[in-house]
């Protein structure tokens, strides 16, 4: 995987948690794409360490664990998904 010159230069003048922030919000699953992708193991534990990553960047290792916990969780099949969130509502 490469970036090309111009994506290069962007990111460079990014710090970590301001990198680690973006990928967080590109990896999180919207309210449009939830039923799409709610039984997606792999998207769900994407967003749980992305979301890891930018509480380990921010010195909250406790919160960044639980991120990485349910990551697991999805990866080993421990983790059900929840029922939809506007149901009932």
């Amino acid at each position: 995987m490469s970036l090309n010159v111009e994506s290069k230069s962007v990111t460079t003048d990014m710090s970590n948690l301001e990198l680690a922030q973006l990928l967080a919000e590109k990896m999180t699953i919207s309210s449009y794409d939830w039923h799409r992708l709610k039984n997606n193991r792999k998207a769900q534990a994407l967003q749980q360490l992305t979301a890891s990553l930018v509480y380990l960047l921010n010195d909250e290792p406790e919160e960044a664990l639980e991120r990485i916990n349910q990551a697991q969780g999805w990866l080993d099949r421990t983790i059900k998904p929840l029922p939809c969130p506007t149901h009932g509502h």
